[in-house]
């Protein structure tokens, strides 16, 4: 057993640490789980229910193997340890075990009645007739005198790991119990709201909206009023403010987070556990220790939902225990509500992330505590002890590429158009072009969309052009709207050829349906900037198009200081305000390397600004399941985050510059090469100035 599971410590890495002695591999992800931007194979008709339709069963992609007709089988609880072995034996033969295992819990309503969901006055606050919580554990309102049901709500107190009634199990809210949804919140001090699912999928209501988008709105007794929204790339954090509208005005109003985990796709489960676990920690940040339940919902209220409690519970097991009791637990929160967890997808999905969360852990920094953890990193030690870079990059390295999911890319018809062989974009998430009449294959090029640290398919990498596909380039920026061109490599580099020159030197140049005019030219320390005219022939439409190149890559190794990369981050991001959020083309000349340490860069830096936390590690390994060999070497990405030097005050305001405008630095003076003084607000609270410590890297700041 590690270290840190015999001695009573947490079973996966500490904050910060990536270099535990743990297994050195990542979790596989299965490759026929849906994204964004291909449709899922689904391999059963959606199962119509009698007495109506099941949220996630019209989701089941796979055929369930038929219940045995005893359930005496006993599955004990699982040691950390042993955990990615077990979840390995149980994938194999198309997940045959995790089928055998889901089967065997408790189904049906046997744990008691449900006797008030079913009373007549009752029947139509049900958004789904077979899905009742149990008279037991039903969450129960304050009756409104004269109103017969009133007292009742869809929805099921259920435990914690350890903690009683930790949640609350609803349906996601229908127009006619909005106002009972929110009389729960305020009467069960509910403090957190945590969604999992959307408004609407497959044109389907799922839930219907209970928050006003602005300003206030009041649903029965209780007001409440937006004071803030945050859209991140899996998930959007609201804040309201609740006042209940009694006759005397004593109630004090309150707040209220929810939480709202955007990236559940229509179909299965998520493609990777890592937005979820990034998603619950948060959950547990803003979730005070005051505050009533926790209340989870997401259509029906069963299936995300039971995911999310699942999860959380044996994250706290793994914590006190060192061991994971999924079945168990999923057949003891089934006595509180029916059909919690309701797919064997579901049921996987629970194990994957444990597995994600043991051998990695929590890998984010406050940028506060990093310089310990870059101590950490650089250290000389003898090769037997050695914990650095190396090591850290090494369980990237191990990522297993997904071939099986590239078969556009490797059709014979398309290879002539991958300038390297090795880097072929996923199926999942390539970039499609409008299929030219009567030629085939011809919505292909070798480029994937990339999320950013806020938006989803942020950018479009993709390999610096050949002579014979700069028509499909000029395509692809052109029906996906792209105004921003990021180029990050020569034409020739050690007198080889990296890219085509797609651009004009002077005048125009046309390729097929495009032109491309060329209307200015300037250079900056290191990069520079071209204004682009594209002109769609045909349409007799044009469009603006500004070309970031990038000189201050050498030919060999990585920029000797990061200042240049930041520089050309902020005017790239100073562009995108200017001329709407449509996707970023990055390219080098394969499209992974460089490309994927400018975008990597891109969301760390966005994320230090937003938060003051950055998370290297699970960065670029996010990156790699969207594209192969993104951040190709070890003295990349991570060189250039830990050794790249800070010099002047133009790149520290990046830094500074926190969204949290109650916190923001007022003055900043350089007092020597890497040593600043800051003076905060002035106010009681912040009489004196503090200090920052930069060193000799980016990210020796302290955010306040």
């Amino acid at each position: 057993m590690p270290a840190s599971l015999s001695d009573g410590k947490s079973p996966g890495p500490q904050p910060g640490s990536l270099l535990c002695s743990l297994s050195a591999h990542l979790l596989l992800i299965p490759p026929d789980r849906g994204r964004h931007h291909g449709k899922a194979v689904v391999t059963t008709v959606d199962k119509k229910i009698p007495n109506g339709i099941l949220e996630e069963q019209e989701q089941q992609t796979v055929v369930l193997l038929p219940r045995s007709p005893s359930t005496s089988k006993t599955y004990f609880p699982i040691l950390v340890e042993n955990l990615e072995d077990e979840y390995r034996i149980r994938s194999a033969d198309d997940g045959k075990l995790f089928r055998e295992e889901y089967n065997s819990l408790p189904r049906g309503y046997t744990q008691g009645t449900c006797e008030e969901a079913n009373k007549e006055e009752n029947k139509e606050k049900n958004r789904y007739p077979n899905i009742l919580p149990y008279d037991h554990s039903r969450v129960v309102l304050t009756p409104v005198e004269g109103v017969p049901g009133s007292d009742y709500i869809n929805a099921s107190y259920i435990d914690g790991y350890k903690d009683k009634n930790k949640f609350i199990a609803a349906q996601g809210p229908k127009p006619d119990t909005v106002a009972d949804f929110w009389r729960m919140i305020w009467e069960q001090k509910a403090a957190t709201i945590v969604m999992l699912t959307n408004l609407k999928e497959r044109k389907e209501d799922k839930c219907y909206q209970y928050w006003p988008d602005q300003g206030c709105w009041t649903y029965g007794n209780i007001r409440v009023v937006v004071e803030d929204f945050t859209a991140l790339v899996d998930y959007t954090i609201r804040k309201f403010c609740i006042q209940h509208q009694s006759t005397d005005g004593s109630k004090s109003p309150r707040l209220v987070t929810q939480l709202h985990f955007t990236s559940w796709p229509d179909f299965g489960v998520p493609f990777s556990p890592i937005g979820m676990l990034k998603f619950l920690k948060k959950v547990k940040q803003v979730n005070p220790s005051y505050a009533g339940p926790i209340v989870v919902h997401c259509s029906a209220g069963v299936g995300r939902t039971g995911t999310f409690i699942v999860i959380d519970g044996m994250i706290d097991m793994m914590y006190e225990e060192q061991k994971v009791d999924v079945f168990g637990f999923v057949t003891r929160i089934r006595d509180q509500r029916s059909q919690l967890v309701q797919t064997d997808m579901q049921y996987s999905f629970i194990y994957q992330a444990l597995v994600e969360y043991y051998l990695y852990g929590d890998t984010e920094l406050d940028v506060s505590s990093l310089e310990g953890h870059l101590q950490k990193l650089h250290n000389t030690y003898a090769p037997s002890d050695r914990v650095g870079l190396e090591e850290e990059f090494k369980k990237l390295t191990n990522m297993r590429i997904m071939k099986e999911n590239m078969r556009t890319g490797n059709l014979p018809a398309n290879m002539k158009k991958n300038r390297v062989l090795q880097i072929i974009p996923y199926d999942f998430n390539r970039v499609i072009l409008s299929m030219r009449r009567g030629q085939e294959f011809t919505d292909y090029i070798n480029a994937s969309f990339i999320d950013g640290y806020r938006q989803k398919d942020y950018f479009i990498a993709t390999q610096g052009p050949l002579s014979h596909t700069v028509e499909d380039f000029w395509r692809m920026v052109w029906e996906w709207k792209c105004h921003s061109i990021v180029m990050l490599t020569e034409l020739q580099e050690r007198e080889q050829d990296k890219c085509f020159q797609y651009w004009p030197s002077e005048n125009s140049v046309t390729y097929s349906d495009y032109t491309v005019e060329i209307k200015g030219d300037t250079l900056s320390d290191t990069f520079s900037l071209r204004d682009l005219v594209l002109t769609h022939n045909q349409e007799k439409q044009m469009r603006m198009v500004r070309h970031f190149h990038f000189h201050g890559w050498p030919e060999i190794g990585i920029p000797a200081e990061g200042k240049g990369m930041i520089d050309i981050i902020a005017s790239v991001q100073k562009q995108q305000q200017q001329s709407g959020n449509h996707p970023i083309v990055v390219h080098c000349s394969a499209g992974a390397g460089r490309t994927g340490t400018f975008i990597a860069l891109s969301n760390i830096l966005e994320r230090v600004k937003a938060e003051g936390l950055l998370d290297v590690f699970q960065t670029v390994k996010s990156l790699r399941m969207q594209r192969p060999h993104m951040v190709q070497t070890v003295v990349s990405l991570p060189q250039m985050l830990y050794s790249a030097r800070l010099q002047n005050t133009f790149v520290l305001n990046i830094f500074l510059n926190r969204t949290n405008k109650k916190k923001r630095i007022k003055k900043i003076t350089l007092c020597s090469p890497y040593v600043y003084h800051v003076s905060p607000n002035i106010s009681p609270d912040h009489p004196h100035p503090c200090s920052i410590k930069l060193c000799s890297t980016w990210f020796h700041v302290m955010l306040y």
